[in-house]
C-alpha cells in the first residue's frame, strides 16, 4: 500500500502532476446534479475538489500528503474557490454521519484489506438519497503502462463494488478500455471501472 512519504514525494513537485483539469467521468456527471455537500476522499492536489467548487459544490477533501493539500490550495486560489481540506488517511477520518449530499472516489484505491471499511465508511457519511461516483482501475490494468497500483489486490472489479455498498442502488456501471490524457501519470491505453450509486 502506498504511505504518506510516497504521496509527499509524488506531490512534492511543482508540476500537478495529475493536472489540474477535473476527471473527465466527473466532469461530464456532476454539473447535472443537484449541489450540496460533497466528499473527495484522497484528492491529492486538489484538481476534483476545485472543479466541484467552481460549480458552487460546498467541498470538504482529505488526502495524507501535506504537499498534495499544500497544491490544492494554492489552486483553489488560482481558481477563486474555497473548500475544506483535511490531512487524514481513509481509514482514520471522521466520516459524520448523514452528513453528505454525495462522495466522488476518483483513482481511490484501497488494498482488499481495507477497502470495504473504507466503502462502507463512505457510505456512511450520505444521507439518504445521497449519490457515490466512483472511477478506478480494473485487475486489466496490470497490462497497460498508464497508471496505478501495481498490485491486483488493489485493482477494482464491480462484483466487489456492489458488494461494498451493497445497501445502494446502482444507477450506472461499465468497464471500459479507455485511452487517458489526464497527466504524464495517467496517460494512454487504460482499463478502468465506473460506477454511480445512490443510497436507499
Amino acid at each position: 500500500m502506498y504511505n504518506k512519504d510516497f504521496w509527499n514525494e509524488r506531490y512534492v513537485s511543482e508540476e500537478y502532476i495529475y493536472g489540474k483539469e477535473p476527471n473527465e467521468f466527473l466532469h461530464s456527471r456532476l454539473p447535472n446534479i443537484k449541489k450540496g455537500k460533497i466528499l473527495f476522499p484522497c484528492e491529492g492536489e486538489g484538481r476534483n475538489a476545485v472543479f466541484a467548487a467552481s460549480l458552487g459544490w460546498d467541498v470538504f477533501a482529505f488526502d495524507q500528503s501535506e504537499a498534495g493539500r499544500q497544491k490544492a490550495i494554492q489552486l483553489a486560489k488560482e481558481k477563486n474557490v474555497t473548500f475544506h481540506y483535511e490531512i487524514s488517511d481513509a481509514l482514520t477520518y471522521p466520516y459524520a454521519p448523514e452528513q453528505m449530499d454525495m462522495v466522488a472516489l476518483i483513482y481511490s484505491h484501497f488494498h482488499k484489506s481495507i477497502r470495504t471499511t473504507v466503502h462502507r465508511n463512505c457510505v456512511r457519511t450520505l444521507k439518504p438519497g445521497g449519490l457515490l461516483l466512483l472511477e478506478g482501475f480494473s485487475p486489466e490494468q496490470l497490462k497497460y503502462t498508464s497508471g496505478g497500483p501495481k498490485d491486483p489486490d488493489m485493482l477494482y472489479q464491480l462484483k466487489d463494488l456492489r458488494m461494498d455498498f451493497s445497501e445502494m442502488n446502482v444507477e450506472y456501471e461499465e468497464t471500459l478500455e479507455t485511452e487517458l490524457n489526464e497527466s504524464p501519470f495517467h496517460r494512454g491505453k487504460a482499463s478502468i471501472v465506473r460506477i454511480v450509486l445512490r443510497k436507499i
